[in-house]
């Protein structure tokens, strides 16, 4: 058992600060709860391994080497021994699984070994070694949490490599506008100053590129400083709060979000519910790999639900974020008393609805940012030839009379 240092508030908004002992951050969420206390922030104390979760891919490397060995019959510490002797480990994985294999090589069970490197593992994958340990089953149980990470990982490289091109986009946008407002602007500035009078947007343009070309060092300075305090305030949990139920009610990117939270919110309950872990325990671990702390904060409603007696289906259909297919889907389970075949099926369809969604955001942020980048430079061309066509207009006019 662990300890833990932590940050929370009580019922009144007061800051509370303090010790506890618990085994994993779920048994420490639920500790706090129980006095009355929402947790805001927390780190294990004493903890001198690992503290950097490993990545998806590497997750799945891990899973997919070790469930192979095991399924293949190789003994538990000569598979973790084979594991941390790959070459294509980095040093820090290294050092990683040798510290669970002197852990596992002293008796301790698996999943306690690897909970005692702090966050390098995923809580999703303790519970399910510590699961497949009662059950006897490790190798299957690895193999599937294989397949999981395997799934995570492709879908967050689809998002990385979806949004090369939106980044490269934006970056042009900035460079157009500076070289525009630094080096073209200015050539202008001796031909408009011979004018009596300029046109609104025109005055906009040059005082822009003005205080651009004279104060670039306090520009570069404010957005400094605001860079800094959007950093810091979008780590404030009220913030965080806010803004991710914002997400959830975008007018079209709120739709396409919700695929892809309720898509890890049914895989993980799908490999945890099938592993035979308590739906109560599923539920819990379940609410951390959602990603998105407004609906990560209804759980306490559908677990106080489940908990009486309620349907699962029934607790997730209230909550705001989620597809209705996912309650709609598991209700069916239900009834016909195949909750598990009926999750794995659900969240195979809800992955391809995920990848399906990030294809589809994609596709709507690339011409936004072109409608973006045409309309600054079309204001500043209208802006610039604007008062030049009305002199030669005004030239042609005197030159009849």
């Amino acid at each position: 058992m662990a300890v833990y240092k932590y940050k929370a508030r009580d019922k009144y908004g007061r800051r509370v600060r303090g010790n506890m002992e618990a085994v994993d951050e779920i048994q420490l969420h639920n500790g706090l709860r129980e006095k009355e206390l929402v947790l805001v922030y927390y780190e294990r104390k004493g903890n001198s391994g690992r503290t950097k979760r490993l990545k998806s891919k590497e997750a799945a490397e891990f899973c997919r080497s070790l469930g192979t060995l095991l399924s293949a019959g190789v003994s538990l510490v000569r598979a973790l021994s084979i594991v941390a002797g790959e070459e294509t480990n980095k040093p820090e994985q290294t050092k990683l699984y040798e510290a669970v294999l002197r852990s596992v090589r002293q008796g301790n069970p698996m999943s306690e070994a690897m909970q005692e490197q702090g966050e390098a593992f995923p809580v999703l994958l303790i519970y399910m070694v510590r699961s497949a340990e009662a059950g006897g089953n490790m190798d299957r149980v690895i193999l599937r949490m294989a397949d999981h990470y395997e799934k995570e990982a492709r879908l967050r490289s689809k998002v990385t490599s979806s949004m090369v091109y939106p980044c490269i986009l934006a970056v042009l946008i900035v460079i157009v506008v500076l070289i525009i407002f630094t080096f073209v602007i200015p050539q202008f500035k001796s031909l408009f100053e011979r004018m009596d009078s300029l046109p609104l947007s025109t005055r906009i343009v040059m005082g822009f590129s003005d205080g651009l070309k004279e104060y670039w060092l306090q520009f570069l300075a404010g957005l400094l400083f605001f860079g800094v305090l959007f950093s810091f305030i979008r780590n404030r949990p009220g913030f965080r709060f806010w803004w991710d139920k914002c997400k959830v009610h975008l007018p079209v990117f709120g739709r396409l979000l919700k695929s892809i939270y309720t898509a890890r919110f049914g895989r993980t309950l799908s490999s945890l519910y099938s592993s035979g872990l308590p739906v109560m325990t599923a539920l819990q671990v379940s609410r951390s790999t959602i990603g998105n702390s407004y609906i990560e904060s209804q759980f306490d409603k559908v677990i106080s639900l489940v908990r009486a007696g309620g349907a699962l289906s029934e607790g997730l259909d209230h909550v705001d974020g989620f597809n209705r297919k996912l309650a709609a889907s598991i209700r069916v389970g239900e009834e016909t008393g195949s909750l598990d075949r009926m999750l794995d099926s659900i969240a195979d369809t809800l992955d391809y609805e995920a990848e399906q969604a990030m294809n589809r955001m994609v596709t709507f942020i690339e011409p936004v940012m072109i409608v973006v980048m045409a309309v600054v430079i079309g204001f500043v061309i209208i802006s610039v030839i604007q008062p030049i066509y009305g002199s030669y207009h005004a030239i042609e006019s005197s030159s009849y009379e």
